[in-house]
């Protein structure tokens, strides 16, 4: 007993050693770069980006209520607003309302580069009016901040990327390598009609990309579990996208003779059995970047946690799955968001019908997500079928490419005090559309998120600080100088 006590001692000191040298050896991944003298950008730049939110380009669910007119205008104000880029650039729109700005390189044998943004907003409901603070497409500037539908998504990324476009136009900057800004009109509804038209475009003139940037992650502060900087979080890969509609029939009647379940039982039921045994926990491979790069800039125990993730994974993604968006990251989340059933309050309805949405993790797919709810829900008087809009998890995208090393230098020089760390974006974006052209797509936006405003994307009170905006110009135009030269 004593030798075999006398092993697993030094058993335990060896996993202790081995543990002790991985947080050792577990090096910082930042980088420092001087910081760039501040680029002026004047009150008239807020105009603009203010003019621009006025214009009420909204995605509708329904494609009736689509109003061209709205989008036929943010054509003519992008025109008269950004001259230079209009008239020098090569141009081109699909879909009469998303475009497409080429600025050609010195030298044909670099890949172009593409940053892109989408211009189109969801819509405001109108019985939440009176919950906004300020009207949602009033633009309106109070103090030091910006209030409107796409300040922050993603109205700041196509103005960011035009005024610093013009501004450097102005200057007479030549590229050497060519840049191309795509802006869809539809991204809030599938982007079907313009990012995957841009792509086919694209791709039938040969074009492949150095790299994509879209929007995705941004610079979050007071967020990340045991991280006190602000960290820019780079997108490597988005997660998938599926709604499952399920539906049951069976008979009603009155509601004074209730039969023993209902179709609202019998479809309560399934939606409880699913949402009851979430997928499971897991660090799927955009995670693990992450963990390498802000692990080390961690404390004490978190960086010898982080720093042995291959022992205390569980532990990990314990932490992450307290809160919402930290689960979002380790699992494909189940979130019912439909419900539909009966008509009158003394009649049992015939049939009910609810929606659950689904954001998939690397390693499933959309047929895995609903094989799975069948086996959970196990009854065949429940149909379960796949909404008309849905996409794959993204492939992910390198760490060690020309791409991920200009946005990390970029925001190094624009932005000196923020952590950088590869990220698993949890939404949908156009960039899915782009693989087809690109080995490298990123998800970033140049603003900060915080736990006061991060409820505002697609929400109530969307609104971004002005001087956040001024960095964004910023980083817009550094990052073309930064990417367009050898």
């Amino acid at each position: 007993m004593k030798r075999i006590l006398s092993l697993l001692f030094l058993l335990l000191l060896l996993l202790l050693g081995f543990m002790t040298y991985n947080s050792m050896q577990f090096s910082s991944k930042q980088i420092s770069r001087e910081s760039i003298p501040a680029l002026t950008v004047d009150e008239a730049t807020i105009d603009r980006f203010s003019n621009a939110l006025q214009i009420k380009t909204i995605s509708p669910e329904q494609p009736e209520d689509f109003d061209s007119l709205a989008f036929f205008q943010f054509n003519d104000y992008l025109k008269s607003t950004y001259p230079l880029t209009d008239s020098l650039l090569l141009k081109k729109r699909f879909g009469q309302f998303s475009h497409l700005y080429q600025w050609e390189g010195s030298n044909p044998d670099l890949k172009p580069v593409i940053l892109m943004a989408h211009l189109d907003v969801v819509p405001v409901i109108e019985e939440n009016l009176p919950d906004w603070k300020h009207p949602p497409f009033a633009g309106k500037v109070v103090n030091d901040t910006l209030w409107g539908r796409g300040t922050i998504d993603d109205k700041i990324g196509v103005i960011g990327l035009l005024e610093a476009t013009e501004r450097l136009l102005e200057a007479g900057y030549q590229p050497q390598r060519s840049l191309y800004l795509s802006f869809g009109h539809d991204e809030e509804i599938g982007g079907l009609q313009g990012a995957k038209v841009i792509v086919d475009y694209l791709k039938d003139q040969g074009v492949e990309a150095e790299y994509v940037l879209d929007e995705g992650g941004t610079i979050s502060q007071g967020i990340i579990p045991g991280i006190t900087k602000d960290v820019a979080l780079i997108g490597v890969a988005e997660k998938g996208y599926v709604s499952l509609e399920l539906s049951v029939k069976k008979e009603g009647g009155h509601s004074s003779m209730p039969e023993k379940e209902s179709a609202i039982d019998l479809l309560a039921a399934a939606i409880v059995k699913v949402k009851s045994q979430p997928f499971p926990a897991k660090l799927a491979g955009p995670i693990a970047g992450f963990i390498e790069y802000l692990g080390p800039e961690m404390g004490g125990f978190n960086r010898f946690i982080f720093a042995n993730r291959w022992l205390f994974g569980s532990i990990i993604t314990g932490v992450y799955e307290k809160t919402g968006s930290g689960n979002a990251l380790v699992r494909t989340t189940t979130a019912p968001t439909i419900f539909n059933a009966g008509v009158k309050d003394n009649v049992i309805p015939q049939n009910a019908k609810a929606t659950i949405n689904f954001r998939i993790l690397s390693g499933e797919d959309s047929n895995s997500v609903m094989e799975r709810v069948k086996a959970l829900i196990n009854d065949p008087r429940i149909q379960v079928k796949k909404g008309r809009m849905q996409s794959e998890p993204s492939k992910v995208s390198s760490i060690n490419s020309f791409g991920f090393q200009q946005l990390q230098g970029t925001i190094a020089e624009v932005y000196p005090d923020a952590l950088v760390a590869p990220f698993l974006v949890i939404a949908g974006t156009d960039a899915k559309h782009f693989e087809p052209i690109a080995q490298d797509i990123y998800r970033f936006s140049p603003m900060i998120i915080n736990p006061s405003n991060i409820k505002s994307f697609h929400g109530l009170n969307e609104r971004i600080a002005i001087s956040d905006f001024k960095q964004a110009v910023r980083f817009y135009h550094r990052l073309i100088e930064n990417s367009t030269q050898e």
